[in-house]
């Protein structure tokens, strides 16, 4: 652990239920897909929690953020109501999409929550953009760009990166190095694995982490933010962090084995950061299970908003969708 973010019993305790939250909602959401309540695809953030909510931690109500297609966790640290983000889960139109985005595009304005996207990348050209616009209308904010491995390999990663460098944008791209995009190992797809010195080409200051040390993250995040709410330019931060389950709810995972997936399941961030609190006494007995019984509570009661919930008017289901180059009936094609 570092002695960089200021630490007390009630921070850290605040960190794991933040961590635990996104780890017993991804746990109800796979309960929600196997019985078919939940449709379409599932991607698990279950093992990079503490990217997320270390990162989180240290932005502001004004900051932005962009997301990828495995946002639940971003979500949820960004102050997303569990109640209206399940609706959205199970395509409600008390969702915070009116039940139209579903698990790989929530959206909240509100909250300036711009993701996720489901284009491998898509999200860095956005943030490019958000970002951009904040800084020609004097807005006093960072925009948080969150991507995987996979997208370092993709043109707009490195179009992006050199614009928000030409531009001295206030942009904080943060990669999730899970080491597998898909199915894909890094070291198969990448010359170079060390994603962070990738940033030194386009002249921004890059960090790697270790992305399963929740107050690391937070610490790397907050010296990142640092510099560019100083007006620097843009920062990058690589934090080395591993997903426990599948790709999707679709995967074999034929490319790990079992072996590689319990030796970092022996590290994840809930774990560390149980294990760190209980060797310095900060982590009493009876603290997990209250913080645990608290989080399913809350769950449940959302499981119970969302499925109380209403799924959309057929009869509506054209509105907020353009029409302009569609066909009409009848029309000379």
């Amino acid at each position: 652990m570092t002695d960089r973010v200021h630490l007390d019993r009630p921070r850290l305790l605040h960190l794991l239920e933040a961590m635990e939250r996104i780890r017993l909602f991804e746990a109800k959401c796979v309960e929600l897909y196997q019985t078919q309540k939940i449709l379409g695809f599932l991607h698990l953030y279950d093992g990079e929690e503490a990217v997320s909510v270390g990162v989180i931690e240290a932005l502001r109500p004004e900051d932005a953020v962009v997301a990828t297609y495995r946002e639940h966790g971003q979500a949820l640290a960004r102050g997303i109501g569990m109640d209206v983000l399940m609706a959205e889960m199970l395509g409600k139109v008390e969702g915070c999409c009116r039940g139209r985005g579903g698990s790989m595009h929530i959206f909240d304005a509100k909250k300036r929550f711009y993701g996720g996207n489901a284009i491998v990348g898509g999200g860095l050209p956005l943030a490019i953009g958000v970002a951009l616009g904040d800084k020609m209308q004097g807005r006093e904010a960072v925009t948080v760009c969150f991507f995987g491995d996979g997208a370092a390999g993709e043109g707009e990663f490195h179009e992006s990166l050199n614009l928000a460098a030409l531009w001295q944008l206030p942009v904080l791209f943060v990669c999730e190095n899970n080491l597998y995009s898909m199915g894909m190992a890094l070291g198969r797809a990448e010359v170079d694995t060390d994603i962070a010195r990738h940033a030194g080409g386009y002249t921004m200051p890059a960090e790697a982490v270790d992305g399963m040390d929740v107050v690391a993250v937070e610490a790397a995040a907050r010296r990142a933010l640092e510099h560019v709410r100083g007006g620097g330019g843009p920062a990058f931060l690589e934090c080395r962090t591993y997903r426990f389950r599948a790709h999707s709810m679709f995967d074999a995972q034929s490319y790990r084995t079992k072996e590689e997936v319990a030796a970092w399941r022996d590290k994840g961030p809930i774990l560390r950061l149980t294990r760190w609190m209980t060797e310095t006494g900060l982590l009493h007995a009876g603290d997990q299970a209250a913080i645990e019984e608290r989080v399913k509570a809350e769950i449940e009661a959302a499981v119970a908003f969302a499925e109380a919930g209403t799924l959309e008017d057929p009869a509506d289901l054209l509105k907020f969708v353009s029409m302009e180059n569609v066909p009409q009936e009848g029309a000379v094609r």
